[in-house]
């Protein structure tokens, strides 16, 4: 086991009318106003908007609006809510939404602070240590950023879909009312599964040996096809949808990286280089289809991480048949399992490749274009 510092303030809420703390919460940080950032609508449906709303009158919690957030969120959209933010003077932001939403907000209160463009911390890789204050209600349990240091933002003019990174991102309080989610349209919830269980392989599968952090992150996986499985019978099973969201925040909180040192993060570097060509695929979809082919291509029975994730996860005894388990299982959920199935054609592979190949890739194996194009043949012709 390697050493390690464990660091995560975030302020977890869970349960079911949670929401309505919201503005008791920001209230105890001192904040008169905040900048509440959304994505398309779906809060106002579902209820959320109201108990948010209300708890900031009910603490004299002032508030302006900002709409519109996509769901491979933008920079252009960063650099208005910026300036508007800006403008409004306000002292902290609140993100109601899922991970794009967060994402895009955590970028805004790093944005508000400075005086270049935020997007220089992206190309610069600069390490983000002053933003405002953020807080977080949470409507789709999928990339863990509710509970992480993490953003991630697609310039579209660039083809650039980047991430930041720093203690200054680490939301100061987030809420998560599992129950909100059951209304979720069922794609939604298994691309979250995907997200999740993707962050979890990407730092158990480091080439590092940590047996106790290693053992959680099985546990998690488990988990999350357990609870999976539960939601696909019964999408309002409160207990299961309970269980996703906890171990989603638990699988980017830092908590299984521990010992192990930073993972590899190949697939999410691919996965970015084909949202960033193709901004109609979820970071889910392309993580479900992009992994199973990155563990063929680079894995081997011989490597203690892969075998031991095709027994203590899968129960198989080869990581052939471990791989086939896992594209069973996600296409049993009704998600595709080739990059066809996702809209990604022939045609766009060198797209993707000169997007990937902007930045180094991977750390088991450092990823060349050859490499890269390989996985992404094999995600091509997957099949059952």
């Amino acid at each position: 086991m390697e050493s390690f510092t464990f660091y995560n303030p975030v302020k977890m809420i869970y349960g079911k009318g949670e929401i309505s703390k919201i503005g008791e919460e920001i209230s105890q940080h001192g904040i008169n106003k905040v900048l509440l950032i959304a994505g398309g609508g779906s809060i106002r449906k579902n209820g959320v908007y109201e108990q948010t709303t209300k708890s900031l009158i009910a603490n004299k919690i002032e508030w302006v609006e900002s709409w519109g957030v996509k769901p491979n969120p933008d920079l252009v959209k960063v650099h208005e809510m910026v300036e508007f933010a800006k403008n409004e003077k306000v002292d902290a932001i609140l993100a109601v939404g899922g991970g794009s939403v967060i994402d895009s907000a955590k970028a805004v209160a790093a944005g508000v602070v400075l005086d270049e463009d935020v997007w220089d911390l992206f190309e610069n890789q600069q390490e983000v240590v002053k933003a405002l204050p953020l807080f977080t209600v949470l409507t789709l349990s999928a990339t863990g950023t509710e509970m992480d240091e993490f953003a991630v933002i697609t310039n579209e003019n660039e083809n650039k879909k980047w991430g930041i990174y720093g203690r200054g991102l680490f939301p100061k309080v987030s809420i998560v009312d599992p129950s909100v989610q059951a209304k979720l349209p069922w794609f939604q919830t298994v691309n979250g599964a995907i997200d999740a269980f993707s962050h979890i392989m990407e730092q158990y599968f480091s080439g590092k040996s940590a047996d106790t952090t290693m053992s959680l992150a099985e546990s998690l996986m488990k988990s999350i096809i357990k609870a999976t499985d539960k939601l696909q019978i019964d999408p309002n099973d409160y207990d299961a949808r309970a269980d996703l969201a906890w171990a989603s925040s638990l699988a980017l909180n830092g908590i299984i990286r521990t010992g192990t040192g930073l993972g590899d993060w190949a697939t999410h570097g691919i996965e970015h280089g084909i949202s960033a060509i193709k901004p109609d695929v979820s970071h889910g979809a392309g993580l479900g289809v992009i992994f199973p082919a990155w563990i063929e291509y680079i894995g081997s029975d011989d490597q203690e991480a892969f075998a031991r994730w095709s027994k203590n996860v899968w129960n198989c005894d080869s990581l052939k048949d471990a791989i086939q388990a896992y594209r069973d299982k996600i296409m049993h959920w009704g998600h595709p399992i080739s990059l066809y199935e996702i809209g990604v054609e022939d045609g766009d592979v060198e797209s993707i490749v000169n997007a990937v190949m902007k930045k180094p890739l991977g750390r088991i194996k450092a990823l060349t274009e050859t490499d890269v194009r390989a996985i992404l043949d094999i995600a091509s012709r997957s099949n059952s």
